[in-house]
């Protein structure tokens, strides 16, 4: 009987030890998890196809600095960019000054860095207003009456600063325009001007001179009519990343030092940017309308 009381008392003991060792999974299981892949979006300011394959070096580059996957995401314009971020769908996203101060009327994000413009020398880069060169609209007054294209109308320098420079020439859009026409990007906007299909447009200054570059656009066929400087394209992230995650992101952004990925992302070098430099979109948007802006 004493060994029987004794095995049965040896037995509630292990159950009781199996019970203890149970009872620190789940705090084991509230541990954070590591992040699987870091999530990039970008906005559609030329063609997606021609956007992702353009930053196909610098996805490689990031997950090489970050040790850990990296997935790229173009939208098929630039609200669907916004929409991924305030859905928790990306991490970072690569912005106009204008999505950005639109999405962060639904996320919770804030800028890291820009880029540093190899024209202006500065985080600042120009948005034009062109006209084919053989017009005889020779200043932003002029288009008044006039076909005129936007490029995505939550472009910050297809549509949202030519707004501005239209409404400092005194012209109200889309009221004192014959017609306005949302090409989708830049490169269509060029094309558009160009061709004579619009008698004028709003375009990225960068972007310009690299279709001319290529041979893409006919330099001898445009004309610029007026420029403004514009705060560089935020790089993005959404508040809850990981902070010590944040600060690699931007480490890397400020590392990079290969000309042919700095080409590729149309920079000199990059520079830390915060929500203050981005005052005058949001200014302007709420101005102009185009916080949530509608064709």
């Amino acid at each position: 009987m004493k060994r029987w009381l004794s095995f049965v008392l040896f037995a509630l003991m292990a159950v009781a030890l199996v019970g203890c060792g149970k009872s620190e999974t789940p705090a084991a299981a509230e541990q954070p998890k590591q992040q699987a892949a870091l999530r990039v979006g970008l906005v559609p300011n030329q063609a997606p196809d021609k956007i992702k394959a353009q930053y196909e070096l610098f996805r490689v580059y990031l997950q090489q600095k970050l040790n850990m996957p990296v997935e790229l995401f173009v939208a098929s314009d630039y609200s669907g960019v916004v929409e991924a971020m305030a859905n928790d769908k990306l991490d970072v996203a690569y912005f106009g000054g204008l999505t950005y101060v639109q999405a962060k009327q639904r996320a919770k994000i804030h800028p890291i860095v820009t880029e540093v413009d190899t024209e202006t020398q500065t985080t600042k880069y120009y948005s034009l207003l062109i006209a084919p060169a053989s017009s005889e609209i020779n200043a932003a007054k002029d288009i008044k009456g006039k076909k005129f294209a936007f490029g995505d109308i939550s472009s910050t320098s297809g549509s949202l600063y030519p707004r501005f420079m239209l409404d400092k020439a005194g012209i109200k859009v889309p009221d004192d325009l014959k017609n306005v026409v949302y090409s989708g990007g830049h490169d269509a906007t060029a094309q558009a001007v160009q061709n004579g299909t619009v008698d004028a447009g709003g375009i990225e200054g960068r972007i310009l001179q690299k279709l001319i570059a290529k041979g893409t656009v006919d330099g001898s066929k445009i004309k610029i009519l007026e420029k403004h400087l514009v705060e560089g394209y935020p790089w993005v992230v959404r508040d809850s990343l990981d902070k010590g995650l944040e600060d690699k992101i931007v480490q890397a952004f400020l590392d990079i030092n290969d000309p042919v990925l700095l080409d590729l992302m149309r920079a000199k070098s990059f520079a830390k940017v915060t929500d203050a430099n981005y005052a005058e979109a949001e200014q302007e948007a709420k101005r102009l309308g185009l916080l949530n802006p509608k064709k």
